[in-house]
């Protein structure tokens, strides 16, 4: 198809394809932008298209096809609806160093209720909570991965009764 064909062609589908843009994006800003990417999609491609064959579909194909694409590719990104002057908490205070004491007391408290429980169950447990899959704890330990599943299983039931409800502590 030749650059002359393809404009005319265009020329004569452009106020159905517009219409069909509409409402796909029901925006006239977001018709506008899709419209010029499927002009420039269908120009670009317009060596694939079979002379004889139905434009007006092939054009819509296009159309149909980028507004899918960008919808799933918007769909997935996150949205902030804020001001950025909202998110300066984030940067400001750099140089404050972080008090880990909290957090390192839990541990300690943890790594004392670990040892309250039988090692058969804290090793397996311990060693999937490092990060270690289920196949590598089996094979190291040299059991079955259904045995694994069930001590790590077990060891959080037995850490959950050792803490207990921490909402009555305070």
């Amino acid at each position: 198809m030749t650059n002359q064909q393809f404009m005319s062609e265009m020329d004569r589908l452009e106020n159905i394809l517009f219409s069909f843009a509409l409402r796909l994006t029901r925006n006239y800003e977001d018709a506008q932008d899709l419209m010029q990417e499927t002009i420039f999609r269908a120009y670009k491609h317009r060596d694939k298209f079979a002379m004889g064959t139905n434009f007006k579909s092939w054009s819509s194909t296009i159309m149909r096809n980028t507004y899918i694409n960008r919808y799933r590719k918007m769909k997935s990104r996150k949205h902030v609806n804020e001001p950025v002057e909202s998110f300066l908490f984030a940067v400001e205070n750099k140089g404050a160093i972080a008090n880990g004491g909290e957090m390192n007391m839990r541990m300690e408290e943890l790594e004392g209720k670990l040892r309250q429980i039988s090692e058969i169950y804290s090793v397996p447990f311990l060693m999937f909570y490092r990060g270690y899959e289920y196949k590598e704890i089996a094979s190291y330990l040299n059991i079955p991965i259904g045995t694994v599943k069930s001590r790590i299983f077990l060891a959080r039931k037995k850490l959950k009764a050792l803490i207990g409800d921490r909402s009555t502590a305070v």
